[in-house]
């Protein structure tokens, strides 16, 4: 793998993150960097300069308790302001903050905290006795007073850990450290399909690459009001939203999570110009009236005239993953871009779209991505304490192998195809789901699907669709399953058209923007296979 000759040498020589807050806490100290809009209690506002104030007495609080460079805290929490400081804390210190996903359970909180050797915890009420039993090695826990705004019920008695506030420390027992761009500030952990989740660590360079690059990506301006409410311990909201905003010195609108009804009413309150979208969110809001607003640019996985259209603004399609920190892939703000596309190769990175033997694909094929930076610059560090997963992530060339598919437009876009895993392979024909999910969601009616494989005796497997329609399925329009079938019978091979159409009243989620297909399969493994 390539890694920096010459470390000393290259855009964040002598900067490191809690640097790049102080410099913005410096230049325009009243400027908003954190605009709180929690859907209990009352919301707060940072400006540069106090936001940079609280990081360094909660930095305080934590070297108070021992920790120091190289440590590891475990930062298990919805959003609030109080994952934003505890991760710049941790950065201010040199310590690391492992951002663990709040719908976790104590079998993976505890994987978590003993493969990240965390030394404390941070978290909120009601997920304390959860961290408390279930991280078993940890030297403490903080509980915030909330739950991302709303207070515990009247008589809940006190749980385990100090309170957050109790970090309230001395600024001056926090003093700005020298910038080490090479440390570590920050561990993801993905999820994991038959092994376990793999942590993934970024540098502060890493960070300050995502900052960077997503910002000139975005065409973000210092002016900017970017709504944040996708999960922070994902790497969209941290890099694409905060960081990115942080690098021009803009604003962040932080909400607990994705809420359709309070979408507008809050980018109207607070003159949002920017927000990072997934699917999911974009159909919720469509059955909500747009106002007049003035957001300049949306992000979202695809590009789609429809959705431009409806809500009245341009969007750039992108494609990154946690081990890329940035969008690799990524549509140009000032150019347009063919519908449902997810962009061209950033000039951040080198991409590569191969077939099973290596070889180039042509225009129209669909490949492997690859691609190709500096890890701990433009590619993750590592995996935690794992470095043959490390070794063999990387091929001969040095490209990282990203488990993704796309198809080569003749234009030079790029079209999101599947992951490996969501190859279907039909009578030894291989089929896309989502190809075939391309085509269901273009029949009326249809507010998300999901195409998954059932087994079968004679094709080994066939593809079923699970859909969604806005009032579930008692409000199915008549006959639509029928038309799905229809539809992908008009567009597709038969080999690729859906053997059965179930209308679901809900889809299972891994988070906020991914289906939780496993459990799809999991349903269907438990119906006879066909005869």
């Amino acid at each position: 793998m390539d890694r920096l000759r010459t470390p000393q040498v290259h855009p964040f020589s002598g900067f490191d993150v809690a640097h790049l807050l102080a410099a913005h806490a410096a230049a325009r100290p009243e400027h908003p960097f954190l605009i709180w809009e929690p859907f209990d209690g009352p919301g707060q506002r940072f400006g540069y300069a106090a936001f940079h104030d609280r990081v360094k007495r909660v930095a305080a609080g934590l070297a108070a308790r021992g920790v120091g460079p190289g440590d590891r805290v475990l930062v298990h929490l919805d959003n609030c302001p109080e994952s934003l400081l505890s991760w710049f804390a941790c950065a201010h210190l040199g310590a690391t903050a492992v951002t663990t996903n709040a719908r976790s359970v104590a079998d993976e909180l505890d994987y978590y905290a003993g493969d990240a050797a965390a030394v404390g915890a941070i978290t909120q009420p009601r997920f304390a006795e959860l961290v408390n039993s279930a991280c078993k090695e940890i030297g403490w826990l903080a509980v915030t007073d909330s739950d991302n705004g709303a207070a515990p019920a009247p008589g809940t008695a006190p749980g385990p850990g100090d309170a957050f506030s109790a970090l309230d420390g001395n600024p001056e027992d926090a003093p700005l450290r020298a910038p080490d761009p090479m440390l570590p500030v920050g561990i993801q952990y993905t999820s994991g399909t038959t092994s376990r989740p793999k942590g993934v660590v970024w540098t502060h360079a890493n960070a300050l690459w995502g900052a960077k690059v997503c910002a000139l990506h975005e065409s973000l301006r210092a002016d900017d009001v970017h709504l944040t409410y996708l999960p922070l311990f994902h790497t969209n909201a941290q890099s694409y939203s905060m960081l990115a905003s942080l690098w021009v010195g803009a604003t962040v609108v932080l909400q607990p999570r994705f809420s359709a009804s309070r979408f507008w009413p809050v980018s109207l309150e607070h003159g949002c110009t920017w927000t990072s979208m997934v699917p999911f969110c974009t159909r919720a809001l469509g059955a909500h009236e747009v106002p007049a607003h003035g957001y300049r640019l949306w992000g979202n996985a695809l590009v789609n005239p429809r959705w431009d259209r409806k809500f009245g603004v341009h969007t750039i399609g992108w494609w990154g993953m946690t081990e890329t920190i940035a969008h690799g892939i990524v549509s140009d703000p000032f150019h347009p871009a063919p519908a449902f596309s997810i962009g061209k190769p950033s000039p951040a990175y080198e991409i590569a779209i191969t077939r099973d033997d290596g070889t180039p694909v042509e225009l129209g094929e669909t490949g492997n991505l690859l691609i190709r930076g500096i890890p701990g610059l433009s590619l993750f560090a590592e995996y935690l304490n794992n470095p043959k997963a490390t070794a063999e992530s990387f091929d001969a060339a040095g490209f990282f192998v990203t488990g993704d598919r796309v198809t080569l437009l003749a234009d030079g876009h790029l079209a999101f195809a599947d992951r490996d895993k969501d190859m279907l392979k039909v009578g030894g024909e291989n089929v896309a789901a989502s190809e075939v999910e391309r085509v269901v969601m273009s029949v009326r009616g249809v507010q998300e699907c999901a195409v998954v494989a059932k087994s079968d005796r004679m094709l080994d497997e066939v593809p079923v669709a699970f859909v969604l329609v806005p009032g579930g399925p008692d409000q199915a329009p008549a006959g639509l399953a029928e038309r799905v079938i229809d539809a992908c019978k008009k567009s597709l091979a038969d080999f690729k058209v859906p053997r059965e159409v179930r209308i679901v009243p809900e889809l299972p989620r891994s988070t906020l923007e991914k289906i939780a297909k496993a459990e799809l399969r999991r349903q269907l493994e438990q119906d006879p296979a066909d005869a």
